[in-house]
């Protein structure tokens, strides 16, 4: 759904009339901005997503893409996240070091961007959609005043210049397209996963502008005790993954499950599935892919049993290779995937994966014939 523009100026009565009238104090806010986010010094993948994303609307703009690096003063992670930005298609970069922003904390980083953002007056503002970046980007909308479209799955430009966000609503069933009519900067979130990965260009560091956290430790109620890694989490990686299989209702039981486990731990893969499964409770949301799930852009992508609702599709479609399985030849899903079988998945699964078995294991296929 997007919103209609007005013909005349005496038919701008609605919210798209309000289009055309930002007012005076917002008409000098320019170029495109990424949030570039550090994981304990390492930049988090759908940063670099973004400045890809981000470049596209800068070009479009005629406008210059700005990487916004938020860290500790050490410049172990800072460095080579500036580095990045600028490889990654930034032509400059703002930089706010400090001790207090070691760890993540609402309070300074909420103040950090702000304030920049105060200073420097950025059209666009673009973060990640993870739990840092939503947690950040809620509180700095609301601190500025302006509107945010989160889970966002594809960003452009109007012809006025307006940045157009589109995501899925009513539960995936519908996408709409959302403008931020007469704030400035125009925010949004997009999931990791959802934008492609730009290829890196190495390249100098261009202008990086520094800017000065204007706060001390007393003003920040929130105190880091402690840090727990969860890399030893047993949590699905699917968002990463190379190869996915997913079930869907169309296996019928929770058992059948397996069948989908199985074939995913034969050929290297993860294992989902789709929304109902999760609604049924039999697989936990972590394994949940689609739009209100996990988006995924693996090389392989075998869905079983699911028939390709739209929350479904946006969350899959950036596969290089999809292989649906389903007993309906007039599923949904045939439209978009690159190869479709009709048959039973309770069936044809053990047969696929015995398939993949013999096929990756030759020499004890050979020692069992003879």
């Amino acid at each position: 759904m997007e919103i209609q523009k007005s013909e005349t100026p005496s038919q701008a009565t609605g919210r798209a009339g309000m289009k055309k009238e930002l007012p005076k104090h917002y008409q000098d806010h320019r170029h495109v901005w990424v949030f570039i986010e550090l994981e304990r010094g390492q930049v988090h993948p759908v940063s670099l997503e973004l400045l890809g994303e981000g470049r596209k609307l800068a070009d479009k703009l005629g406008v210059q893409l700005a990487g916004v690096v938020v860290g500790p003063p050490d410049g172990v992670g800072t460095g080579p996240a500036i580095a990045d930005a600028f490889a990654y298609g930034a032509d400059l970069a703002y930089l706010i070091e400090s001790p207090l922003l070691v760890d993540y904390r609402n309070e300074p980083f909420t103040k950090a961007l702000t304030d920049l953002v105060n200073s420097h007056k950025p059209e666009i503002l673009l973060l990640g959609a993870t739990t840092l970046g939503r947690d950040l980007a809620g509180s700095v909308a609301t601190t500025l005043q302006t509107g945010l479209t989160a889970d966002c799955t594809e960003l452009d430009v109007d012809v006025d210049g307006s940045l157009a966000a589109t995501r899925p609503t009513f539960g995936g069933s519908l996408l709409c397209t959302i403008y931020t009519l007469n704030c400035r900067p125009q925010m949004a979130t997009v999931r990791p996963r959802v934008m492609a990965m730009p290829q890196r260009v190495a390249k100098p560091i261009g202008r990086v502008i520094r800017h000065d956290l204007m706060m001390v430790e007393e003003e920040i109620i929130t105190k880091v005790l402690g840090f727990l890694s969860d890399s030893q989490s047993e949590d699905a990686n699917l968002a990463y993954a190379d190869v996915v299989v997913g079930g869907g209702l169309g296996l019928g039981a929770a058992e059948n499950l397996q069948h989908v486990k199985d074939l995913a731990r034969t050929i290297g893969g993860e294992f989902g599935c789709s929304r109902p499964l999760v609604q049924k409770g039999w697989m936990p949301f972590d394994r949940q892919i689609g739009q209100t799930g996990k988006t995924i852009r693996p090389k392989l992508y075998v869905a079983a049993g699911i028939s390709g609702a739209i929350q479904h599709r946006v969350g899959v479609e950036g596969a290089d290779f999809i292989v649906a399985i389903n007993t309906d030849r007039n599923a949904p899903i045939f439209d978009f995937a690159h190869v479709g079988v009709v048959a039973d998945a309770i069936r044809f699964l053990p047969a696929l994966t015995e398939a993949f078995t013999r096929r990756l294991a030759p020499r004890d296929h050979l020692k069992l014939v003879n």
